[in-house]
């Protein structure tokens, strides 16, 4: 299989670069991509950037340059609820992309994109299968994604009450891209900071954290797929 990784920041992608494989890289459209094999599969993996945006076009740029036929994503996140603690590790089951709206012009509701039935857009069930079969302890969480870094409390409690227990700033960005490219992802998050921190706290925890869910991810990788993921598998 060939895989694109998606990793939203530097400090994260440390986790990454000192894994031990051997490594080639390339510069494309001001991105390094690097090129590594991880359980017998071809990765190419690139740092993004934060936000959305960033996410956007590195997701896009690993699928159309590199054909990649999955998207795996691992890094930090933040606690929505209360009783997460730092280090506490996740497979995304789904996304909420909460400052996306277009309920002014039409009749979805807040957050929802016109071709899902919902306001969440979900992530590949088989992926999500073989990341809890490789780590067993892992729990499921449904993740609310914008272009914001969530510190305050009462926002955090907001999104609390829309079904989301974790937060980051590009997994929106990932899952719809791959979805509308016909590409399944998966991603492992690990809590850096909690429902009572903030970007101290992030600041204090991303590195720990970050090698924490690539652990997992690579265990992933080196323990195999459920099953093949073949072309118009469910996203």
């Amino acid at each position: 299989m060939r895989y694109g990784l998606l990793i939203a920041v530097e400090r994260e992608l440390k986790a990454f670069l000192e894994s031990g494989e051997a490594m080639s890289e390339e510069r494309v459209c001001g991105r390094t991509v690097y090129r590594t094999r991880i359980g017998g599969h071809e990765i190419f993996a690139l740092c993004s950037g934060c936000g959305e945006i960033d996410a956007a076009g590195g997701t896009q740029l690993l699928i159309a340059k590199y054909d990649c036929q999955a998207i795996l994503n691992f890094g930090v996140t933040g606690a929505l609820d209360p009783t997460l603690r730092v280090e506490d590790l996740f497979v995304v089951r789904k996304v909420r992309h909460y400052d996306f709206d277009t309920s002014a012009v039409d009749d979805l509701m807040p957050n929802q994109y016109a071709d899902l039935p919902d306001a969440f857009i979900p992530l590949n069930e088989e992926m999500i299968r073989s990341a809890k079969a490789a780590a067993p302890a892992l729990r499921e969480a449904v993740c609310a994604s914008g272009d914001k870094f969530i510190a305050d409390r009462e926002e955090k409690t907001r999104l609390f009450a829309l079904g989301c227990q974790i937060c980051d700033m590009e997994m929106a960005a990932i899952a719809r891209v791959c979805r509308t490219c016909g590409v399944p992802c998966l991603s492992i998050k690990c809590i850096s900071d909690t429902f009572e921190g903030g970007a101290g706290d992030f600041n204090t925890n991303v590195a720990r954290s970050a090698g924490a869910a690539f652990r997992v991810l690579r265990a992933v990788l080196e323990n195999g797929f459920v099953s093949p993921l073949l072309p118009g598998a469910e996203l």
